[in-house]
């Protein structure tokens, strides 16, 4: 479900699927070819979110923070996984059940492992491999590694197309 909130829209790109069973409200952008699937959260009400391009958030994720948040594109975010921070940035997989805390900002091209907690304030950089509770730097991601991260945004940009072609697009409510 889509809905607006007061003035504020979602803006969600023509060619994004968004479940019907997902819930969308309020200041959010989503760019084109990404996705939110089923029980996936996105408040908009307090802070504005800016969802890039094959950007997808799995089932069951919650995306809501008092400031705003950025994520960029070609990032897959596991099922449950809780966005409440600054940033998460291009090509990341933050994993199954990750929580990202207030003001935390992941850099480019990085995966933070499943179950990880990334503590308030935590500056992740570039190309990092995140693990644990509080999460720590496991180690620098491989060539390898980040070609793996770019295919895995690609195929879930082609399965929401298909989900798209179902017909259904969610629907706008105020």
């Amino acid at each position: 479900m889509i809905r607006e909130l007061g003035e504020k829209k979602p803006k969600i790109h023509p060619t994004a699927y968004i479940s019907e069973a997902a819930y969308v409200v309020g200041d959010v952008e989503i760019g084109e070819n990404s996705s939110a699937w089923p029980g996936a959260v996105i408040r908009g009400d307090f802070g504005k979110i800016v969802i890039g391009r094959n950007t997808h958030i799995e089932d069951n994720c919650v995306i809501h923070t008092p400031d705003g948040v950025e994520i960029g594109d070609n990032v897959i975010i596991g099922h449950s996984a809780t966005i409440h921070c600054k940033k998460v940035g291009s090509n990341c997989l933050i994993g199954i059940g990750a929580m990202l805390l207030n003001d935390s900002e992941i850099g480019e091209e990085c995966i933070i492992a499943g179950g990880s907690l990334v503590s308030p304030n935590t500056k992740v950089p570039n190309g990092s491999l995140y693990m644990g509770s509080p999460a720590r730097l496991k180690e620098r991601l491989s060539e390898k590694r980040l070609a793996e991260l770019h295919e895995a945004a690609e195929a879930y940009s082609e399965l929401a197309a298909k989900y798209r072609q179902l017909g259904y697009q969610g629907d706008v409510r105020k």
